[in-house]
């Protein structure tokens, strides 16, 4: 008599095992178990196998038991085989010398005269994955291909697609794929043909690239008959095999219009599935039949409208959005067909805020002169929303509304009330809109200005907002009667403002407001012009050096370059050009809609944007290659590109090393006295012509402004270690803790770019100006991790991430530093050096 089974304690939870003793216990236990066929053996298996499986689910090693699980399979248990196959499938490629074991057991199975059973050992067993194996799997394959049995069919046809992938001569020399061919015209069975035409097509499309009879087959699935001969079987599939059905159809090429109106009989009804996939595989169908029947085209539209509506309303969030990503699509193409049911797009309080989010752009492709009222009307009361970017983004979308010329009168009109509603993001949203308007619509500037005149700078804080306020201040300063001295105030607090896109706006502002209003904003044109040169920012350096030599050459023409006559801005760039549109609508039904980029896009490597690359620094080649080539770094001086000055100012202000920095501050001799007058700014008339060259001396522009000795010269020159040292870790520690203080691309010196075959050869010159390497790689594009430090050390480290983009001869670069203030500086260095790489 048999032992009974052992208890199986039930207070552990078999998903959180207290150790190494656990897998071994489990391994005890079903060793007891092996070959018993005591009562309750089977039910003490069932609980010994869920607690391996969920082992090995959390990530516990549990291959030890691989011998113990294959001895206790040998039962008529259904789920016992089912569990036994899982793990044996999890553990075989991993272990191919005991996967041997499995397979007398495995091949027994796929004779049992169970169904069930001889179709889960033949997925086991395809499932190894082990090469060596190959031999063991073709006879079995062969046999479920054949066996009466849909459910074994099935599983085989699947099976023949995994030994292609393991080994394609084997599955070819079988001659499967023609076995799948004869499955796929004959099989009673839906779920058999739709897994003979995926495998199929898998296999023909790989063989395709070395056979030209593959090729032949794989056209003949887009033969007449065989679309025919699917499209009327279509009922009989599964949701996931019309889809299969629908993609291969939508590659048909019709002969006639006959054929197409027949296929859109055909599909008619699955517009009315409730599955939204197969609802957007048939309507792609539908459009890419059309594209050469325009009227026809047009039908479809209308057609499909309802059932995508409808699947908005009913489906689930995730749903709603992926529909309403292609309904967006159809919008930007046809948008006056979907203008009469633009209420279908009102947000929902209950709506998730990327549902709300891309509703409102559907609003505002809707909007034409018939519904504007009624969607504006709607978007204002979003304005006041509890969700903030939801509140944000309708303000957005009545500006835009604006700007497509729809009933613009009483949109201005309420974009101005939303500034009364003193809520600091509807104010900072608002601000960047009318600012938008004004450049579209400058006849209503007297309106807007009256209303913006009365908000304070101080109550305005986002970047962008602030940046609009200012660019109102200088353009329309002759009807703010307050402008010069909000100006001199933002002027005074200059150090505070971290944003550069505000100083550089800053900057223009007291330029155009000195033409207009001279007398009140000469002083703070010096004092601008003076925090502009010394600012660390190169943009903000180099507009206010360009400023002060312009104001040098000639007030007039400076007048003219800052301050032409106003034209109104008839049209604003469009984010995505019509071929991108069209790229995207061909990949309809697919990720590419949700990302609105074509796939290429988010699919090769070049397209993925700056720095894809992996921030982990293992797959480098840390330390020692950098370090059999450091050599020591020589001084350089920077080439200088400075074409605004003339050589003797080039001589006058050039140091010992200017930073790599395109442009440099000039030196004011404030003991200068000699005055020459400029002439008055009414004397100097906008359209005469341009005079010759003569600059005025530095002194006189520096009396008039008022700079002499507040004016702060060219910041010291950037010097760094040449001995610099960093271990890999602690750079990899930095390099996580610190924050990206810029992010920048910049072209490649063509000859450079040819020479860099092999990293070393960048490493060497970087070397040579002081900024060492302590990683490389190549994974296809070049990728470099730098570091370097301040000659004094006062400033720690700059790390520098690297990536050469080879295709388009372009750098993508990332700084991090210990000292933020100083990262642009080294940036700009750090450029140059790339530059100089093979000019030489």
């Amino acid at each position: 008599m048999a032992p009974p089974p052992p208890q199986i304690p039930s207070h552990r939870s078999p998903s959180q095992p207290s150790g190494k003793g656990e897998v071994s216990d489990l391994k005890s236990q079903l060793r007891q178990l092996a070959g018993s066929r005591s009562p309750g053996a089977d039910e003490a298996k069932r609980e010994l196998f869920k607690k391996a499986i969920s082992y090995m689910t959390v990530g516990v090693d549990v291959s030890s038991l691989f011998s113990e699980m294959v001895m206790c399979s040998a039962t008529s248990d259904v789920v016992l085989k089912k569990m036994c196959y899982l793990y044996v499938s999890a553990h075989a490629k991993s272990n191919p010398d005991l996967a041997l074991l499995t397979i007398n057991f495995l091949l027994r199975d796929c004779k049992d005269l169970d169904p069930t059973i001889r179709g889960l050992a033949l997925r086991g067993l395809s499932s190894l994955r082990v090469p060596n194996l190959v031999e063991y799997l073709v006879g079995p394959l062969a046999s479920g291909l054949a066996d009466p049995s849909p459910y074994v069919r099935a599983i085989a046809a699947v099976g023949a697609l995994k030994l292609y992938h393991i080994s394609p001569s084997a599955c070819v020399d079988a001659d499967l794929p023609s076995s799948l061919k004869s499955l796929l015209m004959s099989d009673p069975d839906a779920q058999v043909v739709a897994n003979c035409l995926s495998a199929l097509q898998e296999i023909w499309s790989a063989e395709g690239v070395a056979s030209e009879e593959a090729v032949r087959e794989r056209d003949a699935l887009l033969s007449k008959h065989f679309i025919y001969y699917i499209l009327n079987r279509i009922k009989e599939f599964s949701e996931w095999a019309q889809c299969l059905v629908l993609d291969l159809v939508c590659k048909y090429v019709p002969s006639d219009n006959n054929e197409i109106f027949d296929i859109m009989n055909l599909l008619e009804d699955r517009l009315q599935h409730a599955n939204g996939a197969v609802v957007l595989a048939t309507v792609k169908v539908f459009l890419h039949l059309t594209m050469s029947m325009a009227d026809v085209h047009q039908q479809v539209y209308e057609r499909i409208k309802a059932p995508l509506l409808t699947l908005v309303s009913s489906g689930s969030p995730e749903l709603s959005y992926a529909v309403l990503s292609h309904l967006h699509l159809l919008v930007m193409r046809a948008p006056y067909l979907f203008s009469s049911d633009y209420k279908h797009f009102y947000c929902q309080y209950s709506q998730p805020s990327y549902v709300k989010k891309l509703k409102l752009e559907m609003l505002t492709a809707v909007a034409n002169e018939s519904n504007t009222y009624e969607i504006v009307t709607e978007l204002c009361e979003y304005a006041a929303n509890v969700d903030i970017p939801i509140a944000r983004e309708s303000i957005r979308a009545v500006g835009e509304i604006a700007l497509q010329q729809y009933d613009v009168n009483a949109i201005v009109d309420r974009l101005l009330q939303f500034l009364e509603m003193e809520k600091d993001y509807v104010t900072a949203e608002t601000l960047v809109l009318v600012k938008d308007l004004l450049r579209k619509y400058p006849q209503w500037s007297h309106d807007c200005i009256a209303v913006v005149g009365n908000i304070s700078s101080k109550n305005v804080q986002e970047p962008k907002a602030k940046a609009a306020l200012i660019w109102m201040l200088g353009e329309y300063s002759q009807d703010m009667i307050d402008a010069p001295y909000i100006l001199e105030s933002l002027v005074e607090n200059w150090e505070e403002e971290h944003d550069a896109e505000v100083r550089l706006h800053l900057l223009t502002a007291v330029m155009k407001c000195f033409f207009r209003r001279s007398p009140e904003t000469q002083k703070v044109l010096g004092a601008a012009l003076a925090a502009g040169l010394a600012d660390s920012h190169q943009d903000v350096h180099d507009r206010a050096l360009f400023y002060y030599r312009l104001l040098q050459y000639d007030v007039a023409v400076a007048e003219r370059v800052v301050n032409p006559p106003k034209q109104a801005v008839s049209v604003f760039a469009d984010t995505q050009n019509s071929e991108i549109k069209d790229r995207i609508f061909d990949e309809f039904n697919s990720f590419s809609v949700l990302y609105r980029k074509p796939s290429y896009m988010f699919t090769d490597k070049e397209h993925r944007g700056p720095f894809e690359f992996s921030e982990d620094l293992g797959n480098l080649s840390l330390g020692a290659e950098a370090a059999d080539n450091v050599i020591h770094a020589q001084r350089f001086d920077a080439n200088d590109n400075d074409m605004l000055l003339s050589t003797s100012e080039k001589e006058e202000i050039r140091g010992p090393n200017n930073n790599g920095s395109a442009y440099s501050a000039p030196d004011y001799d404030s003991s200068s006295t000699s005055l020459l007058p400029i002439q008055p700014l009414s004397e100097k008339s906008p359209t005469s012509s341009a005079p010759t060259y003569t600059p005025q001396s530095s002194s006189v522009i520096d009396d008039l402004l008022g700079l002499g000795l507040s004016v702060a010269s060219t910041p010291p020159p950037l010097k760094l270690n040449p001995k610099a040292v960093l271990d890999p870790s602690t750079f990899q520690r930095k390099w996580g803790q610190l924050a990206t203080s810029v992010m920048q691309e910049c072209s490649i010196n063509p000859r450079g770019l040819a020479t860099l075959v092999t990293p070393q050869a960048l490493i060497k010159h970087m070397q040579s100006h002081s900024i060492q390497c302590i990683a490389s790689g190549q994974a296809p594009n070049f990728k470099f991790f730098f570091f370097a430090q301040r000659e004094d050390g006062s400033a720690g480290f700059f790390l520098v991430e690297c990536i050469i983009i080879t295709s388009s001869a372009k750098a993508q670069i990332k700084v991090k530093a210990d000292d933020e203030g100083v990262s642009q500086d080294f940036s700009a260095l750090f450029q140059t050096a790339l530059l100089e790489f093979g000019a030489s």
